[in-house]
């Protein structure tokens, strides 16, 4: 899995991606690593994402994400601008569209949006925050293994953290 729901209609997600792509050329990518094209800012030469941009104007580097597309909900979370345009924003775009635009208001269309849109932070919350972290302790584990052993832990006065099936 690759962090992201599927989205409603393939084939339209994979338009966008390739239009996305050409818009700023194929393989592009900004001096800061940035390479979703999503994220980079066309016409530009060279060329470079929203955030550098922003940083470089002094302008804040964050968007207000409405979590559940702006019609449902004026909800809104601090999301930084590259995530928000190359994450969040393209998971949206990927809902049906009568659900995100909403034009009549209903209320089974909003609880919809608030599923999707609840589901598509959690998961970006997950890849963005707990991943990293999970692979940190990861490697730091295998940095202590070679270090101080294979049981470490004791030698730490871990036992606290020691797995139950220990």
């Amino acid at each position: 899995m690759d962090g992201k729901l599927p989205p409603s209609d393939p084939i339209a997600a994979h338009r966008r991606q390739v239009i996305a792509a050409r818009r700023v050329g194929l393989g592009q990518k900004c001096s800061c690593g940035e390479s979703s094209p999503e994220a980079l800012i066309s016409g530009k030469n060279p060329v470079i994402c929203a955030r550098c941009g922003r940083k470089r104007r002094g302008q804040k580097m964050s968007d207000n994400h409405h979590l559940f597309g702006i019609a449902n909900s004026p909800l809104t979370a601090s999301i930084p601008v590259n995530h928000h345009r190359a994450c969040l924003s393209v998971s949206q775009q990927n809902w049906p569209t009568e659900t995100l635009e909403n034009r009549d208001g209903s209320p089974l269309l909003t609880a919809a949006a608030t599923i999707r849109g609840f589901s598509d932070f959690v998961l970006y919350l997950m890849q963005e925050h707990l991943l990293p972290i999970a692979r940190m302790l990861e490697l730091l584990d295998t940095i202590l293994r070679r270090k101080l052993g294979t049981k470490y832990w004791k030698k730490l006065k871990l036992k606290a953290f020691e797995s139950s099936s220990q």
